[in-house]
């Protein structure tokens, strides 16, 4: 839609640096174009962002405007409706002059459109449709009463951690991919989700038994769900445990997605206390689901690099080589650590380093970054809820990969080099999340608008003044739109004036889990405490 509108309002505007140029006086020959727009005191756009919520609108035109025709020819609308508008003129009826009859609403998109039924004086038209986009700014009043920041950090925590608490499912305990996923269940999603079920018994949310017995449930279907060489499917049915596709050929074993999962069976192992005789039991139970992941059998024959996916019906086709740096550290560290089918250095180092390939070591707005280009945030979290990134391997130094990572996303948002309404030093997060046209990687080098709270809240880790500058605004400032019964909605795009309704596992999960890493360190140190892990930093050459 914004392409059409651009290409309208871009005619008058080709129409009217000609006539400014030229200059020529009104004749019977000369077209009636608009010559200039300003709202308030801001000079001529076709998109307007941030502007108070009573503009003045002024339309300059070539001529005199006929006033009969401007009643049903200049409109102001929104999604609900046309806004009545008051209507005067100047310059002898060749400036029009409209404001809105009543107060806008803020944060909300409007579209002036002047008609190509607008007529001059002398009897000529407009000629074609021009539209401007008006986007009103945000209301500066805080929606909730202030409280501390501990007491923020912790409201936070509790009330996302109620998307894994009350719409885990019924019979496998595990975590929907979303609110409206009905019985669809996701692996990853469902690591995450119990990671958070620590932080919920840990800080008295549920407690201790409960949360043991949430585990067993989830435990005892994962020991019968579907698997393919032991991992598990990336989406499964949580009433019976089969595989749903996650894509035509994606309906067999996802490796990623297991590692995320067996990432938060470890943690959650670790948090059991051995003298309890449920928790006990499912000490042994957990370690034996992580054993027998076939970590070895995702070489592809014995090839030196993990692969994503496999299918007993499609067998490789995916053909997703874990190469190179992104959400996949952790699924090379447990198959590194894994006791019975464990991985050689020589797959991580071709693998996941690429031989030495993965460095780059490039500058962005003032940090260096070791690894990659600008990433989505996710691929500082996913891997590094549980492995503590204060490490550094043959490659690189991962706190400060993560760190200035999350500080070139934030100073990108800040700078704002697309001109989106509502980016600054306050409002900022690019990662995977809903869009307002279905799901994207949101990162600097694919910025569509879109702002998703888990970004910078998941980093407060690594960012924690400039994620409590965002979780103050994104709770006090816009907190009667993006604040809901399971925490944040999963994003906001304030330049289309869109928000989700939205909340997703692998979303929510990572905000809950890394504020109590920043406030703590609890996860990393219950994962960093499994027998399983010295070995593999050592295999690996993790310093």
């Amino acid at each position: 839609m914004k392409r059409r509108y651009f290409h309208f309002f871009f005619i008058a505007f080709y129409i009217l640096v000609s006539c400014a140029k030229n200059n020529p006086p009104p004749t019977s020959q000369s077209p009636f174009v608009l010559t200039n727009i300003t709202l308030d005191t801001r000079p001529l756009s076709y998109t307007y962002t941030s502007t108070s919520i009573n503009p003045q609108v002024t339309l300059y035109f070539s001529e005199p405007v006929d006033r009969l025709t401007v009643t049903d020819g200049i409109i102001l609308s929104s999604p609900i409706g046309n806004v009545p508008l008051t209507v005067s003129f100047s310059h002898q009826d060749s400036a029009v002059i409209i404001n809105p009859s009543g107060s806008l609403k803020y944060l909300s998109v409007y579209y002036l459109t002047i008609s190509n039924t607008v007529g001059a004086v002398s009897k000529k038209k407009f000629g074609t449709n021009s539209s401007v986009k008006i986007v009103t700014q945000i209301d500066p009043t805080p929606k909730f009463p202030t409280i501390t920041d501990d007491q923020l950090l912790t409201k936070t925590q509790q009330q996302t951690f109620k998307y894994f608490w009350d719409l885990g499912h019924s019979v496998s305990g595990l975590a929907r991919e979303r609110n409206t996923s009905g019985d669809l269940v996701t692996t990853g999603g469902s690591g995450f989700g119990l990671m958070a079920i620590i932080v919920g018994m840990d800080r008295g949310f549920i407690t201790h038994l409960d949360g043991v017995l949430r585990l067993k449930k989830i435990v005892t279907f994962l020991e019968t769900a579907n698997r393919f060489h032991g991992a598990w499917p990336h989406w499964m049915n949580g009433s019976t445990g089969s595989v749903i596709p996650f894509s035509t050929k994606d309906n067999g074993g996802d490796l990623v997605e297991t590692s995320f999962l067996v990432q938060g069976l470890l943690t959650f192992r670790q948090y059991l206390q051995p003298a309890d005789t449920v928790g006990n039991n499912l000490i042994r139970r957990i370690t034996k689901l992580y054993e027998t992941v076939e970590w070895d059998w995702y070489r592809k024959n014995a090839s030196n690099v993990l692969y994503w996916h496999w299918s007993p019906t499609y067998q490789w086709d995916m053909n997703f080589a874990l190469s190179g740096y992104f959400e996949e550290q952790i699924t090379y560290f447990l198959a590194a650590a894994s006791p019975t089918h464990s991985i050689p250095k020589i797959v991580y180092t071709n693998g996941f380093g690429k031989n030495g390939a993965i460095v780059k070591n490039s500058l962005y707005y003032g940090y260096t970054l070791p690894l990659e280009s600008p990433s989505p945030l996710f691929w500082v979290h996913y891997s590094y809820l549980g492995l503590n990134p204060h490490f550094s391997d043959d490659y690189a130094n991962y706190w400060t990969q993560n760190v200035n990572a999350s500080l070139i996303n934030h100073a990108y948002c800040a700078a704002n080099p697309k001109r989106w309404a509502g980016y600054s030093d306050e409002c900022w997060g690019l990662t995977a999340s809903d869009n307002q046209n279905g799901y994207a990687a949101h990162s600097p080098g694919n910025d569509l608008g879109v702002i998703a709270p888990t970004a910078a809240l998941s980093s407060f880790p690594y960012t924690p003044v400039e994620s409590m500058k965002a979780l103050k605004f994104f709770y006090y400032t816009l907190g009667d739109r993006m604040w809901g019964d399971y925490g944040f909605y999963d994003a906001f795009n304030i330049s289309e004036g869109w928000t989700a309704k939205s909340y997703l596992a692998i979303d929510q999960g990572p905000i809950v889990v890394m504020i109590e890493n920043y406030r703590t360190g609890l996860l990393w140190n219950l994962f960093m405490s499994s027998p399983e892990v010295q070995p593999a930093m050592t295999k690996l050459n993790f310093n």
